[in-house]
C-alpha cells in the first residue's frame, strides 16, 4: 500500500493527522527525513506553532528544498492549518519570516479590535466556523461531499492572503474580516482549520483527498 509522510518539524499535532489518515486505510510514516520524501505516494505538512520556528526547523534539517522539490514534481500534498501557512511567500508574525514561496501570497494577523456591530474580535479564533465556496465548485475536490457552508474547527491568529485569486478553494468570515480558508493548486492541497478535529465531515476530506489522488 501507499505511503504517506506527515513532516514533524518538531511543532504541530502529529498524532491526530496521523489517526485520522490511518482511520480511512493509509500508511502512514511521521519523519523529519528530507531522504523520506522521494518514496512517498503523498506528504502533509501539518502544523501548530510560531511561523519563524517551523521554517527555522524545515530549514536546519534541509526539509524547506525536499519540500520545494516534491511540490514542483506534481506529487500529491495537503497541508493543515499552520501548514497552509508555510507555503506561502512570508508571515508578518513577529515582524517577518519567509515561508516556501511554493504559493505567492502573506501571512497577515487578525486585527484585535471591535468589528461594525460593537463585538470584540478575540484574537485567536478558536471556534467552529463555516467554509463556502469562492466562486469554485466542489465536486472532484477534496470538498465534494460537503454541502456550503459546512462548519469546520479553527484554532489560529493568522491567516493567508493569496496574490492568485484562483487558488482559494473555501473562504470563512470571522466578525468582519473575511478570508481564504482553503487553497486548491494544482497537485496542492491546504487548508486553515483542522480536518481530524472536525467530525466525520473533516474526516471525510482526508478520504476524498486521498481518493482523488488514488492513495485508497
Amino acid at each position: 500500500m501507499s505511503k504517506v509522510v506527515i513532516v514533524d518539524y518538531q511543532l504541530g499535532n502529529l498524532f491526530s493527522v496521523k489517526q485520522a489518515l490511518e482511520n480511512i486505510g493509509l500508511v502512514v510514516e511521521v519523519s523529519s527525513d528530507p531522504a523520506s520524501l522521494p518514496g512517498a505516494a503523498a506528504v502533509v505538512l501539518p502544523g501548530v506553532g510560531a511561523f519563524g520556528d517551523a521554517m527555522k526547523n524545515l530549514n536546519d534539517t534541509g526539509m524547506s528544498d525536499a519540500l520545494r522539490g516534491y511540490i514542483a514534481e506534481g506529487k500529491p500534498f495537503m497541508g493543515v492549518c499552520l501548514g497552509l501557512q508555510l507555503l506561502f511567500t512570508e508571515s508578518e508574525e513577529f515582524g517577518s519570516s519567509k515561508g516556501l514561496n511554493v504559493l505567492p501570497g502573506t501571512v497577515k494577523r487578525f486585527a484585535n479590535h471591535e468589528d461594525s456591530k460593537g463585538n470584540i474580535v478575540r484574537v485567536p479564533q478558536i471556534a467552529w466556523n463555516e467554509i463556502y465556496p469562492d466562486g469554485r465548485d466542489w465536486s472532484v475536490t477534496p470538498f465534494q461531499s460537503l454541502n456550503p457552508n459546512e462548519h469546520m474547527y479553527f484554532v489560529h491568529s493568522f491567516f493567508v492572503e493569496p496574490q492568485e485569486s484562483g487558488v482559494t478553494l473555501s473562504k470563512t468570515q470571522y466578525h468582519d474580516k473575511e478570508y481564504t480558508s482553503s487553497v486548491l493548486k494544482e497537485n496542492i492541497f491546504a487548508c486553515q482549520f483542522h480536518p481530524e478535529k472536525s467530525g466525520n465531515k473533516g474526516l471525510s476530506i482526508y478520504k476524498n483527498w486521498a481518493s482523488l489522488n488514488n492513495l485508497i
